[in-house]
C-alpha cells in the first residue's frame, strides 16, 4: 500500500469518525478522489477490521457501526487536548468522576510530549473554585443520548419535569447542549408546543430516541448558548437596582465592571447606577466592596440586605448591634 493511499485511509477514517454517516459525493469531494476510489477504500478499512457500513440509494452514504470492539480513533492536536482538559473537568457529570480518571491516565500515556506540555500547562494555569456542588449535576447517559441525538438530528422522547416539580412527556428536536457550571441545558425545538424551548437536562427523565431524522431549523439566536442565555434572563423576576454612587461614571464602570448604559453621570463627582442584577445578595456584596460612598434609591430590599450583612459584619468584629448604635439599625 503506497503512502498515498495510507495517508488517505486515515483521512477517511477520520471523516466516518466524525460523523455518523456521510454521502458518496461528500466523501469524494473532501478526498479529491472519485466514487470508485472511494468504494475501494472503504473496502481496505473493512479488511483492516473496520465495521463500515454502506446504504444505497439517493440518501445512502457510508457511516462507521459500532462492532464488538472500538476501533483506535485518530485525534488532531487540538482535538487531543480539548479531550484532555474535558476530562479534567468532568466532575460536573454524574457518575463519570472515576472513569474520566482513568480514561485521562490512558490518554495522558500515549500522548506526544509536545501535547502532553500543553495540557499540563492548562491545568497548571487553571485554578478550579473549590467547595459544596452547586445544585443538581446532570446524569451523564443522559447527557450521551441527548448529544448523539443532537449529532444525528433525531427526535427524542422524554419525560420532564418543571420548576414546580410538574411532569410530563415531551417530543423535541434537539438542537444542542450547554453546559454553565455543573448544570446542563438542552435546546430543542418542542413538537408539542410548537416551540424553541430549553430545558434543564437534570430535570429530564429517561431520553429515548425515536429514529425519526428532522430537518434543520434555524434557531432564533446566534447561537445555543445566546439562546439559553436569554431564555434565563426572560425566567428570572425583573428586579431593577437604582443606587447613587459618590464617584465619576468612569471610575465605578472600572471599578464595579458594568456597561456604560448603566451608569449615568449626575457630576464630575457623583452619577446612577442602574442594573438589572441577577443576585440582590451578589449585588450588595460588591457594592460593600467598592468602597465609595453610595445610598441605594430602590430596590428596599437591597438596602435590607445590606442592613443585614452590615449587623453581621459588626457582629464578627465584636460590634454588636448594640454598640453598633442607631445608625446599624437604621441602615
Amino acid at each position: 500500500m503506497s503512502d498515498t493511499t495510507s495517508a488517505r485511509l486515515l483521512q477517511l477514517l477520520s471523516l466516518l469518525q466524525a460523523r455518523r454517516e456521510w454521502s458518496g459525493p461528500e466523501l469524494c469531494e473532501r478526498l479529491g478522489v472519485s466514487a470508485r476510489t472511494v468504494r475501494r477504500d472503504v473496502e481496505r478499512l473493512r479488511g483492516l477490521g473496520y465495521p463500515v457500513r454502506a446504504t444505497l440509494g439517493a440518501a445512502g452514504g457510508y457511516g462507521l457501526e459500532a462492532g464488538t470492539a472500538m476501533p483506535p480513533l485518530l485525534l488532531d492536536d487540538e482535538e487531543a487536548v480539548a479531550i484532555a482538559v474535558g476530562l479534567r473537568g468532568a466532575a460536573g457529570i454524574e457518575g463519570v468522576e472515576e472513569t474520566s480518571l482513568r480514561a485521562l491516565a490512558k490518554l495522558e500515556q500515549v500522548l506526544p510530549a509536545r501535547l502532553r506540555r500543553r495540557v499540563s500547562a492548562l491545568h497548571t494555569a487553571t485554578t478550579p473554585l473549590t467547595g459544596p456542588p452547586a445544585g443538581p449535576r446532570a446524569d451523564a447517559a443522559a447527557l450521551a443520548v441527548l448529544a448523539a441525538a443532537c449529532r444525528d438530528r433525531e427526535r427524542i422522547r422524554f419525560g420532564y419535569r418543571d420548576e414546580k416539580g410538574s411532569g410530563g412527556g415531551r417530543l423535541v428536536e434537539p438542537h444542542g447542549l450547554v453546559s454553565a457550571g455543573r448544570r446542563w441545558y438542552l435546546v430543542a425545538w418542542d413538537a408539542g408546543r410548537e416551540d424553541w424551548r430549553t430545558f434543564r437536562v437534570d430535570r429530564i427523565d429517561d431520553p429515548r430516541p425515536t429514529g425519526v431524522r428532522c430537518a434543520p431549523r434555524a434557531l432564533p439566536a446566534a447561537d445555543a448558548a445566546a439562546f439559553v442565555t436569554a431564555s434565563l434572563a426572560r425566567a428570572r423576576p425583573l428586579r431593577r437596582a437604582v443606587v447613587t454612587v459618590h464617584a465619576s461614571a468612569a471610575e465605578l464602570a472600572d471599578r464595579f465592571r458594568v456597561t456604560g448604559a448603566e451608569v449615568e453621570p449626575v457630576d464630575e463627582r457623583t452619577c446612577t447606577l442602574r442594573t438589572a442584577p441577577d443576585s440582590l445578595e451578589w449585588t450588595a456584596l460588591r457594592l460593600a466592596f467598592l468602597e465609595l460612598d453610595f445610598e441605594v434609591r430602590e430596590p428596599p430590599e437591597l438596602a435590607a440586605r445590606l442592613a443585614v450583612m452590615g449587623r453581621r459584619l459588626l457582629s464578627a468584629a465584636g460590634e454588636g448591634p448594640a454598640d453598633a448604635g442607631g445608625d446599624a439599625r437604621r441602615t
